[in-house]
């Protein structure tokens, strides 16, 4: 099972693999939430998801430059370092959300003002309208909300990268 999971880590293919699918999965289900589920993003919402949109072209982009191992190293590590930043952004939220500080992002707070009939256009350039306060979606069994769970996933895929980069360099020193 080591050597398994040591492989797993150790071969790019599979590593940045992982990492455009979960990348997409969290776009998709960010989309999804939102399309069919009728929840509101507040804009930190929407600015955790340019992170994953990122790491899913590095990661593609890691694919196509697997057999060359200083590209590979480096990409692990950008693609590991925007999933911190991600983290970080989450956590953020997670403090707005819990009202453990105010948000200093312009257009968390919602101000409703008349401003007159709007086209469709204005109407997708004024989204999103949901305040960064208010948790669109707690989980039911233990109350995390999606800012929470990013959090933990982002760490994850943080770790899970800079890991497959030493993983990568040892295996290819021959030390693995």
């Amino acid at each position: 099972m080591k050597k398994l999971l040591i492989h797993c880590l150790a071969t790019p293919a599979i590593g940045f693999s992982l990492i455009a699918l979960m990348s997409l999965t969290a776009v998709g289900a960010a989309l999804y939430s939102e399309a069919f589920l009728g929840l509101e993003p507040c804009i930190l919402c929407v600015y955790q998801r340019f992170p994953f949109a990122l790491a899913f072209f590095l990661s593609l982009f890691g694919l196509t430059m697997r057999k060359k191992p200083k590209a590979v190293a480096a990409i692990y590590s950008f693609t590991g370092i925007t999933f911190f930043v991600n983290s970080c952004l989450a956590f953020y939220h997670t403090g707005v959300e819990q009202k453990w500080w105010i948000s200093a992002f312009e257009g968390c707070a919602v101000h409703f003002e008349d401003e007159g009939e709007k086209s469709i256009l204005e109407n997708i350039l004024s989204a999103p309208t949901a305040s960064c306060a208010d948790i669109p979606w707690q989980d039911p069994i233990i109350g995390l909300s999606m800012a929470n769970y990013n959090v933990i996933l982002c760490l994850g895929l943080f770790v899970f990268c800079i890991v497959s980069a030493v993983m990568y360099n040892l295996r290819r020193r021959n030390k693995v």
